[in-house]
């Protein structure tokens, strides 16, 4: 069993009042993980320890970080196998989802590292005579990061690395759902050598959130907030920032469109669907979620669709290698369960799966026929669930495309690329892919979403822009003639 400690200025400390809470496995029930449950008070330690880091870290030379940053990535490439392990027993993912995700968080800490040298300013014009104006980038100050449990190691180290990077010390609020997983991210940076309180842990129970959320947001010390998690969360998460006047960032829930037009390629579209809408479940925040497709080729489409997901096995990733796991837990089954009942009860069908497997085990399934007024049409599954919406024509599909409350990604399949290039542009969504899944990323990209799914952007340049504050600093050369 895994037995989490906090991680305050360099050390690792139990909850000041002794408190504990236990992560169960979603496909056996054991306990797998026993964890320090922080208080306000451990949550305001934290800050306070990355308070006092700050000033030596800040001040620390960019390729000085970059090394610590490499460094931390190769720890965490060493440590694939730990993560793997930890992301099945604490989330019911299969294997290769954690090797994945640690894979890719490596390559986020390497464009991070890329980028401590990209820190960059300008000079400005002024009217003044003799004046030579600058906009400056410097580091904000600690910046809280909190990091949910579907994508854990790439999520979890998202949060902290471009904060890192640009000169920020930081302090990581675990998932309750695998604090294992979110602590062993923080253990590799200490194996690279990061200076005590730099990167500061801290995990609590479901019950004590609320505590340890505002006490993190509203310590003076913090500049930055950042959460990625549901949008019903990411409006408290909100409020409380704007309560304290803290910028946050904020890549919330999403319900990807898949438009597949009359002349797409039926073999690329229906491979990436299949992926977007099953990978890891279909617990991932770009997951598809609706297939929008047009009449022409509606039916073929739907008969090659189906065909390939009858052929992904659902199996306990303890015991083999499938390639769709168990669900984080019962309730997101259960979900599902119930919008698979209204999507029927009001006329939908389901083509393939929709029974279960028991446990936190689903199937992948497919509603037809899902029409406006259904829960599935526009509430969030993060499941392994998919519904198909029939549309007229492509603006149509458009129309049906935009008619949602969230926005973070989406994809379009088209031979005619100017075709599918004027869709992309008009759907409202922070990411758009022509020809390829609504599943991906990369370090470099700037990620995140419009309308709920939202505010700010991950990655490269928009990630400096977001953990730095921009400074007007003036010299004057010259004698000023004042008015008074």
């Amino acid at each position: 069993m895994n037995d989490i400690k906090l991680q305050i200025g360099g050390k690792d400390v139990a909850a000041k009042n002794g408190a504990t809470f236990q992560r169960k496995s979603p496909i056996t029930g054991a306990v797998v993980s026993t964890s320090a449950a922080a208080s306000a008070d451990d949550a305001r330690a934290a800050c306070d320890a990355a308070a006092k880091a700050f000033p030596a870290w800040s001040a620390l030379g960019p390729n000085a970080r970059r090394k610590f940053l490499m460094d931390a990535a190769g720890k965490l490439r060493a440590h694939s196998g730990d993560f793997s392990r930890l992301c099945v027993e604490e989330t019911g993912a299969i294997a290769g989802w954690g090797h994945f995700n640690t894979g890719f968080a490596a390559t986020l800490l390497e464009e991070a590292a890329a980028m401590t040298t990209q820190v960059i300013g300008e000079t400005l014009p002024s009217d003044v005579p003799g004046t030579f104006a600058m906009g400056v980038r410097q580091p904000a100050g600690v910046c809280v990061g909190m990091a949910p449990w579907n994508a854990p190691v790439i999520l979890g180290v998202r949060a902290i690395a471009m904060p890192l990077a640009v000169g920020n010390t930081v302090v990581l609020k675990a998932s309750e759902l695998c604090p294992a997983v979110h602590r062993l991210i923080v253990d590799c940076f200490n194996e690279a050598g990061l200076p005590a309180g730099v990167v500061n842990f801290v995990a609590h129970s479901a019950a004590d959130a609320p505590a340890v959320v505002e006490a993190l947001i509203a310590h003076p010390a913090v500049k930055r907030v950042n959460f990625t998690g549901s949008s019903r969360v990411g409006r408290i998460i909100g409020e409380l920032s704007g309560k304290h006047l803290k910028p946050c960032l904020l890549e919330l829930g999403g319900k990807a469109p898949l438009l597949v037009l009359d002349d797409a390629d039926l073999e690329e579209a229906v491979a990436a669907a299949a992926f977007g809408a099953f990978m890891h479940q279909g617990q991932i925040c770009m997951s598809t979620e609706r297939i929008i497709v047009t009449a022409g080729i509606a039916d073929e489409f739907i008969k090659r669709f189906i065909a390939k997901v009858k052929t992904l096995q659902v199996g306990d990733p303890t015991k083999g290698n499938f390639p769709i796991g168990a669900c984080v837990d019962a309730k997101t089954v259960d979900h599902v369960k119930a919008l698979i009942s209204d999507a029927t009860a009001k006329g939908a069908k389901v083509l393939t799966g929709g029974t279960g497997s028991g446990g936190a085990f689903f199937e992948p399934t497919v509603v037809d026929g899902v029409a406006k007024g259904m829960r599935i049409y526009g509430e969030e599954s993060f499941g392994p669930i998919v519904g198909v919406l029939r549309a007229r024509d492509t603006e149509h599909a458009v129309e049906l495309a935009n008619d949602c409350e969230y926005g973070l990604s989406a994809a379009v399949f088209s031979r005619d690329i100017n075709t599918a290039l004027s869709v992309a542009q008009r759907i409202d969504s922070g990411i758009c892919h022509i020809n390829s899944p609504t599943v991906q990323d990369e370090a470099q990209m700037p990620f995140g979403g419009t309308k709920a799914s939202g505010v700010g952007r991950f990655g490269g340049k928009a990630g400096v822009a977001e953990f730095t504050d921009l400074r007007w600093i003036s010299i004057s050369t010259k004698h000023r003639h004042y008015p008074i």
